[in-house]
């Protein structure tokens, strides 16, 4: 029989690079913990991009009933980034790649005290994904490890952190059959296979077994709506025994109607997910998990984007419970490393080795941005397509798939490896207005009719304590993300063919080397924040127009409670067909539509308001005051060059700052001045400017920027903004 033993206490956390012996000699002086556990759970959230990066230890000593069995295997759910293992001792095994589970087999090597010693580093490397990207790279036994005792003849445990068992359902719609491929891998002896209550046993050839049962009038896994889980099952004479769930259901892209779910349209509408949390790093236990999908089910999100690593399978498993259509990825990620070839390999190895029985898994990702730092060069295109050949070796029921940089030349040839694509576009953020996302699927469809592709990232920074009647792009206001994602939900809707579409992010996340929008160490584009304590208002926009099941009613602008305007906007978002709002108790107006309800108000002195749909209801206050409250802005000198230039007189007859780059570049005398001054700028910038200079569609993007969008994102004062306007009201169009 299997016994499976959790290691969760006992542990002695050394934060030193000691030697294998020193480790276990120092043991006794080492901080007592539990797992999971980071040693980045604060410094690798606090900002500053000076998170301990380097080699740990964890010992403990195994007592002889752990022990027990005739096989003995450690199993390691997460060791992050690269682990060595020791048992007495001896070192049995290294493994490189922080997010995928392995196995060590201990057996040979028990003695009469057992003493289990790991290394773990998450130092920098030139061969082990990832080593640069926008998140912090946590180290630490941050995932379960336990210990599996096994008969002499047992399941595989060791090749690529395989459960042992792996299930291939093929479904036929018209039929209503599946027919279900049942494999095994082991050191002998006959299996056997359960499937739907049918039973049959086989001999193992070779350490291989496998049976195909068919399944009349299937229970389709059928996303949100029935997620409907079978097992399938596996035992050996010696009593070692392996199951798995799966779903059977049928997954189909096309280019101009986007996702199917077996059969039917099933546009994929959802979020990307990091899997760590506030204090705690990515040690997150299974409550964490279930709290996390608790809130996506809240959201009414279909799918998610596991990025950019292997999750934990407790998550893949509540998302086959759920019905939350997948794509999962491996950490190749910004920044393609040559000696880094063989680790994507073996990270995708046991990605789809670990999770293929997964019915909520619907593509496998290749890479993440990985033009924002590398050239696409043939190295990078040859490592492209030895994972896209891996993925259709290893599972041809699924299809592979790329989320690009936006800065990517849609004729790039590294678009043609996987079989459908996704961008990762922040327009409206980082470069250029929100319209140029309409403009960019727009073309890339018309261009490419026959390609499937998706919207893969897309959001904007928030801070819920700025806030603005006015808000624009760069104040970390809760108000203009919400407006960012009003327009990208319509924008969205307005395009059935995108296959799928997942907002960056649902949660803000760490990212040690952010300092930016009044936070240190934090990436804020999540509809929640890190904690999990506040879903800021693009939640409720998304919730409103996916959750069909929660009626609600939800009034924006709770936080922002102090107004100086004689009359204000009140914003609510609903999924209820009919909202009414009321103010001290009377009734102000009625409105029917969907998703967004606008109204606007006379704002005298501090009021209650209180907006109502059918049965449900939401309630604030908010006061008028006599003079802006400071707290709420995040880029004071930001708003002051606004201010400044809303009561400038402009010459519209002239070149101003309100022009965009394109249109001043065209004219011989104001893009002389233009030139001049963004020469300055790359001086100083070095590498970045090199980057925007030497792409083409990055140029593109900056040209239908207007230049005091362009000023403001570059950080300018106000004076040099109002000289360069001085110059260029100089000069007539």
């Amino acid at each position: 029989m299997r016994k499976i033993t959790v290691l969760k206490d006992g542990w002695k956390f050394l934060k030193a690079g000691l030697t294998p012996e020193q480790a276990v000699s120092g043991a006794g002086q080492g901080e007592s913990i539990s797992l999971p556990h980071t040693w980045n759970a604060e410094d690798g959230q606090d900002g500053g991009n000076d998170y301990h990066r380097g080699l740990c230890w964890y010992v403990r000593e195994l007592t002889d009933e752990e022990l027990a069995g005739d096989c003995v295997f450690a199993e390691f759910g997460g060791a992050a980034m690269s682990a060595d293992v020791y048992f007495n001792g001896r070192h049995l095994a290294r493994h490189d790649g922080g997010y995928s589970a392995f196995r060590v087999d201990l057996t040979g090597c028990r003695a009469d005290t057992n003493v289990l010693a790991v290394a773990v580093s998450n130092e920098d490397s030139d061969a082990v994904y990832p080593q640069k990207a926008d998140f912090t790279f946590y180290g630490g036994l941050y995932r379960e490890v336990r210990l599996i005792s096994v008969p002499k003849d047992h399941f595989e445990l060791v090749k690529d952190g395989t459960p042992g068992i792996k299930v291939t359902p093929a479904v036929d719609l018209a039929s209503r059959t599946a027919s279900v491929t049942v494999e095994t891998w082991q050191t002998g002896g006959r299996v056997t296979f359960t499937v739907n209550g049918e039973t049959r046993t086989v001999p193992s050839v070779n350490g291989h077994a496998a049976a195909v049962f068919v399944i009349r009038n299937v229970h389709l896994w059928d996303g949100t709506d029935d997620p409907f889980l079978y097992t399938a099952s596996a035992e050996l004479d010696s009593g070692d025994a392996v199951s798995a769930r799966f779903g059977c259901r049928k997954f189909r892209f096309d280019p101009e109607k986007g996702f199917f779910l077996n059969g039917r349209s099933y546009p994929l509408r959802g979020v990307s997910r990091h899997q760590d949390l506030k204090g705690k790093g990515n040690a997150l236990s299974p409550e964490d998990h279930a709290a996390d999908m608790a809130i996506i089910r809240e959201l009414g999100a279909n799918t998610l984007r596991l990025a950019h690593y292997q999750h934990a399978q407790e998550f893949y498993d509540l998302c086959d419970e759920n019905g939350i259509v997948v794509w999962a990825e491996i950490p190749y990620i910004t920044m393609h490393m040559k000696n880094g070839r063989e680790n994507t390999l073996t990270q995708m190895r046991e990605l789809i080795t670990q999770c293929h029985h997964h019915p909520c898994i619907a593509v496998w990702g290749l890479s993440n941005e990985i033009t924002a730092a590398s050239p696409v060069n043939e190295d990078l295109l040859e490592n492209h397509r030895l994972l896209n050949d891996l993925c259709h070796r290893m599972d041809p029921t699924r299809l592979t798939t790329m989320a690009n940089v936006f800065m990517l030349e849609t004729d790039s040839p590294i678009l043609e490896i996987p079989d459908i694509n996704s961008y990762n576009l922040y327009f409206g953020w980082y470069l250029g207005e929100l319209e140029q996302t309409d403009e960019f699927f727009d073309e890339y469809h018309a261009k490419y009719p026959d390609r499937v592709i998706g919207f893969s990232e897309y959001g904007a920074d928030a801070n819920p304590a700025f806030h603005s009647s006015h808000p624009e792009k760069g104040d970390y206001t809760e108000e203009y993300q919400a407006l960012y994602h009003e327009h990208m939900l319509r924008m969205i809707e307005a395009r059935p063919y995108l296959w799928a579409t997942h907002v960056w992010n649902l949660f803000d996340f760490a990212a040690d080397g952010r300092d930016e929008g009044g936070k240190h160490g934090e990436n804020q584009k999540g509809l929640v924040t890190f904690d999990r304590s506040l879903r800021k208002d693009a939640f409720y926009l998304y919730k409103a127009a996916w959750n069909r099941h929660e009626p609600f009613v939800h009034l924006c602008g709770k936080c922002y409670i102090d107004r100086c305007e004689a009359e204000t906007e009140i914003k609510v978002y609903s999924n209820r067909p009919t909202v009414t709002l009321y103010v001290d108790g009377t009734k102000v107006g009625e409105q029917t539509g969907r998703t967004v309800f606008t109204f606007r108000i006379p704002l005298m002195g501090e009021h209650l308001v209180r907006a109502e749909a059918g049965d449900v209801f939401d309630t604030m206050c908010i006061r008028r005051t006599d003079a802006p409250n400071a707290d709420y802005i995040f880029n004071k000198a930001a708003a002051s060059v606004s201010n400044w230039f809303d009561s400038e007189e402009i010459d519209p007859a002239c070149f101003s700052i309100q022009d965009t780059l394109g249109e001043l570049r065209a004219h011989p005398q104001a893009g002389a001045v233009i030139e001049q001054m963004m020469a300055k700028g790359a001086s100083e910038r070095g590498d970045v400017a090199d980057a925007v200079k030497d792409n083409p569609a990055l140029q593109r993007m900056m040209g239908r920027m207007t230049m005091i969008s362009l000023l403001k994102q570059s950080g300018a004062d106000e004076q040099s903004m109002k000289q360069l306007n001085r110059i260029l009201q100089g000069i007539r169009k």
